[in-house]
């Protein structure tokens, strides 16, 4: 009788690493694109495949699949997202070189300004609103990664773009 290295026969262990240097790239490219920052993005794709190794031991495995490892990414940020007690700044995408290089200072300036009325937000407030703008989530993926439900989402992005524009200086230099 052979010797199996996966308990109770299973081959989705082999699978998963079968299917690692093609997952690598999605996994770590969907952490890049929400977390701005390189460690991070290191950190929560270890942390990943450390968890999908873990249910493809399990007793009954899940499909092993690019897709379902997108999936066990989104959780893996949500759980960064929750655990986070300390105040975050939170990264503003690049933005494209305007058609008038005589805008792009004022386009310098809004990005800066917007990155500081995002940490005098709750962090409530900044999560949903870096998560539905910046990483292009839609309400339920929002409402997924934060642990709500949607309608609670949809109310917490209401109240969040409302504290936005409060914050948000208006034009004559005065808060609106």
């Amino acid at each position: 009788m052979g010797v199996s290295a996966e308990p109770n026969g299973h081959t989705a262990p082999r699978e998963l690493l079968a299917l690692y240097d093609e997952a690598l790239p999605a996994v770590y490219g969907y952490f890049a694109r929400r977390c701005g920052d390189r460690g991070t993005a290191e950190d929560l794709t270890s942390e990943t495949f450390l968890a999908a190794l873990d249910a493809a031991r399990k007793e009954t495995p899940p499909p092993v699949s690019v897709p379902w490892l997108i999936g066990v990414a989104r959780h893996k940020l949500a759980d960064h997202y929750r655990r986070r007690h300390d105040r975050f700044s939170v990264p503003v995408a690049e933005l494209p070189e305007p058609a008038d290089p005589l805008d792009e200072w004022d386009v310098e300036l809004d990005r800066i300004v917007a990155e500081q009325v995002l940490t005098r937000l709750s962090e409530q407030h900044r999560t949903v609103l870096a998560l539905r703008y910046m990483d292009d989530c839609s309400v339920p993926e929002c409402a997924e990664l934060i642990g709500r439900t949607i309608h609670a989402t949809e109310a917490l992005l209401v109240r969040a773009r409302r504290a936005f524009r409060v914050q948000y200086p208006r034009p004559e230099g005065g808060l609106s």
